[in-house]
C-alpha cells in the first residue's frame, strides 16, 4: 500500500472546544476588569460589555472557522488576503502585526510586573518606573535563555496554564463562598467615565476585545475535526460559551467582594479579591501565579515569532539572516534580537500596559476587519468549504466587521497619537514589501516550498 501525505481528521468535538477555550483563555482577565470598570460606569454597562464582546467574538470564531475550511493553506492571513486581494495588503497587514505582536507580548509582560512588583518590593518602590523596569527586566531574562537556546519545555507551558484555570475556578468559589463577609473590606474606588452610554459602552468594548483576543486561530483547525459540517458549529460555540461563562463568573466575583467602585480602583483586581478573602498571604500566593502564568505566555511568544520571520523571509521579504539557525543552540539569533527590539522600544516609549493596550487593538481590529472581509470574496468564488459554512452569512460577518471597525474609530478618538503610530506601521509596509522583493526576490512558488 502507498503513504498517504493527506492529514486526516482527528480531533473531536470535546477537543475542539477544548482548544479553542485554550486559544482564548489568557491573563487579560486579570487586568482589563479596572478599565472596563472605569470607561463602563455602572455594573450595567460593565456587563453589557462583557457579554457583548463576548457575542461578538463568537461571531468571529466562526467568520473565521469557515474561511480557514475554506483556504486551508499554511500562512495563515498572509495567504488568505493574498490569494483574495493582494500580495502587498497582505504583507502590510503581516508585517504590522508581526510588530505588534512584541508590544502584546510587552503588555502582558507588565501584567506580570504589575502583580509581582507589590511582593517583591517595599511599598514606597513600586512606581510606574519600578513596574516597567521589572517587565523589562522579565522579557530580558527569557530572551537571553532562548538566545542561549534553554527552552520552557511543553510540559511546563501546559502546567501554567492549567494553574491559570485553576486559578480562575478557585477565585470564583471563593468568592462565591466567602465574599459576604470580605466585602466589607474592599475599600478602593476610582473615578469613572462621564458621557453617553453608547460612548461609554464603545470604550468599554475595547479591553474586553483585548481580553477575548485568539478566536481568530479557529481558521486553522478545520481539517482536524471529524465530521466538521456538524461538529465545528458546535464545537466553537462550547469553546467560546465556555469562556464567557468563566468571565462572566469572574466578573460577578469581582464585583460580589469589591463591588463596582472597589473593581474600577483596583487595577491588580485578582490580587485586590485575594487579599479582601485571605488578607497578605492569600495576595502574594495569587500575584505569584500571575506573574507565572504573563512569563509562560511571553516565553511562548518569543518561541514562536522567529519561526514567523523565517517564513517571512523564505517568501523573500525579510533578508535572509532570518533564516539562519545557530546549530549548537537551534536559536534563530537574528529573529530573536528582531523580536526583542519590537517588545523592548514599545514597552519603554509608552510605559504602561494601558497605552500598549490601545497601541495594539486598533492594529490588530482593522486586520482581523480585512480578513473576516475575505470571506465574501471566498463565497464568490463557490470554493468548497470543506465541509463548514456558517449561518447567518451575510448578515452576521457584516455585523462582526462593523463591530470591529467601531472599536477601531473608538481606540482613534481616545488616543489619536498612538492610532497614528499605529497606521504608520501598517504603511511602511508598503516600501518594506517593494524593497525586499527587489533586494531578496521573489518567493518560491507554492508547489516548491516546504
Amino acid at each position: 500500500m502507498g503513504e498517504s501525505t493527506r492529514i486526516e481528521p482527528c480531533l473531536s468535538t470535546f477537543d475542539t472546544a477544548m482548544v479553542v477555550f485554550s486559544l482564548v483563555v489568557g491573563i487579560g482577565i486579570f487586568r482589563t476588569p479596572a478599565i472596563v470598570a472605569r470607561a463602563a460606569g455602572s455594573s450595567a454597562l460593565f456587563f453589557t460589555a462583557w457579554i457583548a464582546a463576548g457575542a461578538v467574538s463568537l461571531i468571529g470564531a466562526f467568520v473565521f472557522a469557515e474561511i480557514g475550511a475554506r483556504r486551508p493553506r499554511a500562512g495563515g492571513y498572509y495567504r488568505v488576503v493574498a490569494d483574495c486581494y493582494h500580495p502587498a495588503l497582505a504583507f502590510m497587514l503581516n508585517w504590522s502585526q508581526t510588530i505588534m505582536q512584541g508590544a502584546g507580548a510587552a503588555g502582558v509582560a507588565f501584567i506580570g510586573a504589575d502583580y509581582l512588583a507589590p511582593i517583591v518590593m517595599p511599598p514606597g518602590y513600586v512606581t510606574a518606573h519600578a513596574t516597567l523596569a521589572l517587565a523589562c527586566a522579565s522579557m530580558l531574562v527569557l530572551l537571553a535563555l532562548n538566545y542561549r537556546g534553554v527552552r520552557l519545555g511543553a510540559r511546563a507551558q501546559n502546567l501554567l496554564s492549567v494553574l491559570k484555570i485553576a486559578l480562575m475556578a478557585a477565585l470564583v468559589i471563593c468568592a462565591f463562598t466567602l465574599g459576604r463577609h470580605a466585602a466589607a473590606r474592599a475599600h478602593a474606588s476610582a473615578e469613572t467615565a462621564h458621557g453617553s452610554w453608547p460612548m461609554r459602552l464603545a470604550t468599554a468594548l475595547v479591553p474586553c476585545f483585548y481580553a477575548y483576543g485568539g478566536y481568530q486561530l479557529t481558521m486553522n483547525l478545520g481539517a482536524d475535526l471529524k465530521n466538521a459540517r456538524r461538529r465545528f458549529p458546535l464545537a466553537i460555540a462550547a469553546g467560546m460559551l465556555t469562556v464567557v461563562t468563566l468571565y462572566l463568573l469572574l466578573n460577578f466575583a469581582y464585583q460580589r467582594v469589591l463591588g463596582q467602585d472597589g473593581v474600577a480602583g483596583s487595577p491588580l483586581v485578582a490580587a485586590a479579591l485575594t487579599g479582601a478573602l485571605f488578607g497578605r498571604a492569600g495576595k502574594a500566593v495569587v500575584c505569584s501565579l500571575v506573574f507565572l502564568s504573563a512569563a509562560g505566555f511571553v516565553n511562548a511568544t518569543i518561541v514562536h515569532m522567529p519561526r514567523t520571520f523565517y517564513a517571512m523571509a523564505e517568501d523573500g521579504a525579510l533578508p535572509r539572516a532570518f533564516m539562519r539557525v545557530n546549530a549548537r543552540t537551534q536559536a534563530q539569533e537574528a529573529g530573536l534580537l528582531f523580536f526583542g527590539a519590537t517588545m523592548l522600544v514599545p514597552a519603554l516609549l509608552l510605559g504602561s500596559f494601558a497605552k500598549l493596550l490601545d497601541y495594539v487593538i486598533l492594529v490588530d481590529t482593522v486586520t482581523l476587519a480585512v480578513v473576516a472581509s475575505t470571506l465574501f470574496v471566498l463565497r464568490r468564488s463557490a470554493q468548497d468549504a470543506g465541509g463548514f459554512a456558517m449561518r447567518g452569512y451575510p448578515l452576521l460577518p457584516a455585523f462582526y466587521i462593523l463591530c470591529l471597525l467601531t472599536v477601531a474609530v473608538r481606540v482613534a478618538m481616545l488616543q489619536p497619537a498612538l492610532a497614528l503610530a499605529g497606521v504608520a506601521i501598517l504603511l511602511t509596509g508598503w516600501p518594506l514589501f517593494r524593497f525586499g522583493r527587489r533586494l531578496f526576490g521573489a518567493p518560491r512558488a507554492p508547489e516548491a516550498a516546504p
